[in-house]
């Protein structure tokens, strides 16, 4: 066989070639798809809080008129009218922090009278004790008038066991997932959490933790990124030939 001078070497360049241009094509396709996510992200945050403005410049739905099948209509709706807290189930969200200070969110279920939907109320924040093994002693009121911000379908990223469930309440839970509390205490929850702004307790609910103008500055950065590898590509690849 007749050995080609420099063959061997044209191969690898051309091989190298290839392999620069499918990285330089992932990494843009991935860094285009993560602007994308971004900016997606940042037009839901912009209608939830549109949605939730429109919501609290009427009147508060009364408890009563919920429907669990229409449910999701009411999302970012206010709520009026009196509330009675399902005895003796109480609930404290873990790992819940408050001005650098490490607590739960109190949570109990309650209806209205001549209603047979049962309703998560999360009643604001309460400090944790020294030792993480003792919860803390919380009273929460047998009823009150209903102030503050339905939330629709809670969707949180949960890892191991939720509840962690004991002989008395309250009970440690990791996030709030109505049907894992609906499993654990047997009563019909609906898929929703209301969020009370007048407690006992801390309330400190924000609709959205990061402003959609945050989620489009990442979205531009990323962006940016993908338009510079490929111009860097562009760049070496030039560099080379000349």
């Amino acid at each position: 066989m007749t050995h080609i001078p420099g063959s061997s070497a044209r191969g690898a360049g051309n091989r190298w070639q290839y392999a620069a241009v499918l990285i330089t094509v992932a990494a843009f396709l991935l860094l285009s798809k993560l602007a994308w996510w971004q900016w997606q992200r940042a037009e839901e945050k912009t209608q939830q809080l549109q949605q939730i403005s429109a919501w609290q410049q009427q009147d508060g739905v009364p408890l009563q008129q919920l429907s669990v099948t229409e449910l999701a209509q009411f999302d970012g709706a206010p709520l009026q009218g009196e509330a009675f807290w399902v005895s003796p189930y109480i609930w404290l969200v873990d790992n819940q922090i408050l001005n650098g200070v490490v607590g739960y969110d109190v949570l109990i279920p309650v209806q209205a009278k001549g209603s047979k939907l049962v309703l998560l109320v999360n009643l604001g924040w309460t400090a944790g004790t020294p030792e993480r093994s003792v919860l803390p002693k919380v009273e929460v009121p047998s009823s009150f008038e209903l102030n503050g911000v339905l939330r629709d379908a809670p969707r949180p990223f949960v890892l191991g066991q939720n509840v962690e469930v004991s002989r008395t309440y309250p009970h440690r839970v990791q996030a709030i997932v109505p049907a894992d509390l609906a499993d654990s205490s047997g009563l019909s929850l609906v898929d929703a959490v209301f969020y009370q702004q007048r407690s006992a307790f801390q309330p400190h609910y924000l609709p959205v933790i990061m402003p959609p103008e945050k989620h489009r500055a990442y979205a531009v950065q990323w962006a940016l990124l993908a338009i510079a590898v490929v111009f860097v590509a562009v760049a070496v690849r030039y560099q080379k030939e000349s």
